[in-house]
């Protein structure tokens, strides 16, 4: 069945907020505080692991680097044109608009939530490749593979974010839906190249999210997400 590895991924993630919000309601402030730092950090190196697997290089006994003007011209366009539209400021009123339509008072980290974990688990190559495996071959198995990963993501941002991670389902099921549902036509642009450079471009953003995690907002990363076209033209 074409899309089911979308579904998979999107009742994952609602089961999985879900759990954390139970296990929230035991959590006292000081270890929810601690959580925050553990899972900020914990983001951060998983970023840090895939921006470095996309800049090192193993030639002959040697490290070089590479990717590094993909990287600066990406994230130049992508700040520039991000601040423009106002991308943080978008995704932040999606969040207020939701937490409105279900009532949800009193929550300050719903749209933290809701715009963290959104970034979270849609950047990334897994996203990308299992959807086009999904519409092209059938194959969910790659999504399956996200869906647990996602599944203790979101867990744990929930224990501590609360129920507007819960949230986060709806841009997941839209992305990676429209990608199945348009394998046919976008999977000549998407070659093997373009999508490990933009894993590489998606993973030093999302250790921007980790950033955020452990020291509070100090970079607007949905501002950058315009970064993620530039590997279509660069290749």
């Amino acid at each position: 069945m074409i899309g089911l590895g979308t579904i998979v991924n999107t009742i994952a993630i609602i089961i999985g907020s879900l759990i954390g919000m139970i296990i929230k309601g035991g959590l006292k402030q000081k270890y929810q505080d601690i959580l925050m730092q553990a899972l900020g950090l914990a983001t951060m190196f998983i970023g840090l692991s895939g921006a470095m697997a996309g800049m090192l290089n193993v030639s002959d006994g040697t490290i070089e680097t590479q990717g590094s003007m993909l990287l600066i011209g990406s994230l130049v366009f992508g700040a520039i044109v991000g601040e423009w539209i106002d991308i943080e400021l978008r995704l932040e009123q999606l969040g207020e608009w939701l937490q409105s339509k279900v009532k949800i008072k009193n929550d300050s980290h719903f749209v933290e939530g809701f715009v963290t974990a959104s970034l979270v688990v849609c950047i990334g190559a897994m996203a990308i490749v299992g959807a086009l495996q999904d519409g092209l071959q059938g194959d969910p198995s790659t999504l399956f593979a996200k869906s647990i990963l996602d599944f203790v993501i979101v867990m744990i941002f929930a224990s501590t974010l609360g129920i507007g991670v819960a949230f986060s389902a709806l841009p997941i099921f839209v992305y990676e839906g429209g990608i199945t549902l348009f394998a046919t036509f976008i999977s000549p642009f998407l070659t093997q190249t373009v999508i490990s450079n933009l894993s590489f471009v998606g993973s030093v953003l999302i250790f921007g999210v980790g950033i955020n995690l452990c020291f509070g907002k100090k970079i607007k990363v949905g501002n950058f997400l315009p970064a993620m076209i530039i590997p279509f033209f660069f290749h």
